[in-house]
């Protein structure tokens, strides 16, 4: 009976990636994994506008280092209703790319199953943005959360491409290791921890993830419209769909990718399973 504490060794994760879970998530029945993908975009959802009403201003009386670790500490749940409920994110599916690798799938599946949790992960947060736009929660505080919520959106389309492509990196490179560390536990208070901590420091750092991207933006899109908020928040002309997609999700998400698929899928592959044999 196997030790419910041990802790699997990184060889082990590799090899279980590889030759079992990726495996089974790039061939699995297509209207299951578009499912599960909208389930995560909701799940990461819930995270940033838990993120969203903690910060709300803790800046002031805190401290922005402080509001910065708040913000990362209740945003780790989304991840951690991924990982142990269950669902399928694009930026956890990047380790997929460690089974084309060791040449156990193709990899134009891959690309196939990137794109359908990508396209799921967005159903899924716009769906919690109707859902939480609709609650009129944002009206807390004064209309407070509203506010955060818009200058949240608006900062994100803002940042500079290469910029937002490296953040994107960092950010992508952390929650690949969370869900790689997540697996060397087989309890949930384990995974619980193994998950925290880096997602923590993503969020802290001021990286970017492109799925909780698909929350903060749209949300603000929404927002723009109420006067009571914007008229509060600066430099609205910059928040716009288009703005959205091209300054932030497309280099969010190339950067995404290289963090998740190089590395840590890429480099690890090449540590643990190139030439073995196996």
């Amino acid at each position: 009976m196997p030790n419910n504490f041990e802790c699997r060794n990184p060889a082990t994760i590799a090899k279980t990636l590889s030759q079992s879970i990726c495996v089974k998530k790039t061939n699995g029945d297509p209207k299951k994994i578009f499912l599960l993908a909208v389930l995560a975009g909701a799940f990461i959802g819930f995270g940033a506008e838990l993120m969203t009403v903690t910060v709300q201003g803790i800046g002031s009386s805190m401290g922005f280092g402080m509001a910065k670790f708040m913000g990362g500490a209740v945003f780790s749940v989304g991840l951690m209703l991924v990982v142990i409920a269950g669902a399928e994110l694009f930026t956890g599916n990047n380790l997929m790319l460690i089974s084309s690798l060791d040449k156990k799938v193709g990899f134009l599946r891959v690309l196939q199953k990137w794109g359908l949790v990508f396209l799921g992960n967005f159903v899924g947060s716009l769906i919690l943005v109707g859902i939480m736009y609709g609650s009129g929660l944002w009206k807390m505080n004064g209309g407070g959360v509203g506010v955060t919520a818009l200058n949240i959106a608006v900062a994100k389309v803002n940042i500079p491409f290469w910029e937002a492509f490296f953040r994107g990196v960092g950010c992508n490179w952390l929650v690949c290791l969370a869900v790689w560390m997540s697996l060397s536990s087989r309890n949930i208070i384990g995974k619980v921890f193994a998950i925290f901590f880096p997602i923590m420091a993503f969020v802290a750092s001021g990286f970017e993830h492109s799925i909780a991207n698909m929350y903060f933006i749209p949300m603000g899109i929404l927002l723009k419209g109420q006067y009571a908020i914007s008229s509060q928040v600066s430099n609205l002309s910059s928040l716009n769909w288009g703005s959205f997609i091209v300054a932030n999700e497309i280099p969010v998400t190339l950067g995404n990718i290289v963090g998740g698929a190089f590395f840590v899928a890429a480099i690890y592959w090449f540590i643990y399973l190139k030439n073995t044999g196996e």
